[in-house]
């Protein structure tokens, strides 16, 4: 996602963009071009960019990030929940340096991206850090939607080049904004940001997964295959639909501006250009079956805002019968189901008693076939 979205929008801002990563091979090669190619692919047709100027710096060397946060114009991460701890260090050191004001883009799924950054960087106890966060360090939850997936590299023209969707907008929370806003293409600054966060997990995440679900169960390898079932497709159109209703009756999101955001995300996802697996939209049932995350926490607001949650509760069956080979979380899945059957898994994972009415719209969906 960093050089497959964020160093094209901040190279386009006018900035030298600086990655930060382990990989020795990839170090190199960034130092010794400066620059790497990213081709944009839709159903449309593609474009190939070359994006910098670009160095990069080893994530190993603690003092060589820091510096570089510490003199940095912006800062964003784009590294997953796991991989955070692991940075916090030394961008805790160059924030806890800096003299003038710089926002941190936080580019992760997480449930609170803000206070999870947060706390990671004040348990460094860098002196003077706390004081600084909110004052000259912004912290700014952005909503990332670009799909950047890892490609078969047989279709690499290029050991750096990265394949990616055109899709370019990047709401983030204005609240979290310090001084001037960075100059940055796309940048999409909301003051109700909570209500696109569900938007893109409860109908972008929750439709995609829906289509890994559903096609997984009709032996298909590719997310843009999928789509080409119109019996698929019309129940990913459904999970999104009773999204797009909930978040309109519970947030107050305007109807037509969510009916074009959902059109606009299936013909995303019909893209053939991209090669998105089943297997890895799919990936991390157990993560995605919790309450509050795509399928569950969006059936329970529709339940919450009186909609019966019909294609949902049908995706989060599908769900329960994902077991493709190397995903440990869907063996955690399928093992809670040997040992209690489906409503294990809700109870356990999803946080639903055995009476919840969302429970008994799963348990009526596995005893259908699509």
């Amino acid at each position: 996602m960093g050089r497959g979205f964020l160093g094209q929008l901040l190279s386009e801002a006018g900035y030298e963009v600086v990655f930060v990563d382990v990989q020795p091979d990839l170090l190199a090669a960034l130092n010794e071009r400066r620059s790497y190619p990213l081709r944009l692919v839709s159903a449309e047709g593609e474009r190939s960019l070359e994006v910098g100027p670009v160095r990069a710096v080893d994530g190993r060397d603690a003092e060589a990030v820091a510096a570089e946060v510490e003199r940095a114009a912006c800062v964003s991460t784009a590294v997953g929940a796991g991989p955070l701890q692991h940075i916090a260090r030394p961008l805790a050191k160059g924030l806890g340096r800096r003299t003038e004001p710089v926002n941190l883009l936080i580019c992760e799924n997480l449930p609170d991206p803000t206070g999870t950054v947060r706390d990671l960087l004040l348990s460094q106890g860098e002196a003077g850090l706390e004081r600084a966060l909110g004052e000259r360090i912004g912290l700014v939850p952005c909503v990332i939607s670009r799909t950047v997936p890892v490609p078969d590299p047989s279709l690499l023209r290029d050991p750096l080049e990265v394949i990616a969707e055109p899709f370019a907008r990047l709401p983030a929370d204005a609240r979290g904004i310090v001084g001037t806003p960075p100059p940055i293409p796309c940048l999409e600054l909301k003051e109700n940001f909570p209500a696109y966060v569900r938007l893109k997990l409860f109908v972008h995440n929750a439709g995609h997964a829906a289509a890994a679900y559903h096609g997984y169960g009709k032996g298909y390898t590719f997310i843009h295959e999928v789509m080409d079932n119109p019996e698929v497709c019309a129940e990913v159109e459904g999970v999104m639909r009773e999204g797009c209703e909930a978040l309109r009756l519970a947030e107050g999101l305007d109807g037509m501006y969510l009916n074009d955001y959902s059109r606009d995300l299936l013909h995303r996802f019909r893209n053939p250009h991209l090669g998105d697996t089943v297997a890895r939209v799919g990936r991390d049932p157990a993560r995605k079956l919790a309450p509050q995350d795509r399928l569950v926490g969006a059936a329970n607001l529709a339940l919450a805002q009186g909609i019966d949650p019909v294609h949902l509760a049908r995706a989060i069956a599908a769900a329960l019968r994902f077991r493709p080979e190397g995903d440990p979380s869907a063996s955690q899945v399928q093992s809670l189901i040997a040992e209690g059957g489906p409503l294990r898994v809700l109870r356990d994972l999803s946080g639903l008693p055995n009476d919840h009415p969302l429970a008994r719209l799963v348990l009526q969906a596995l005893n259908q076939d699509l």
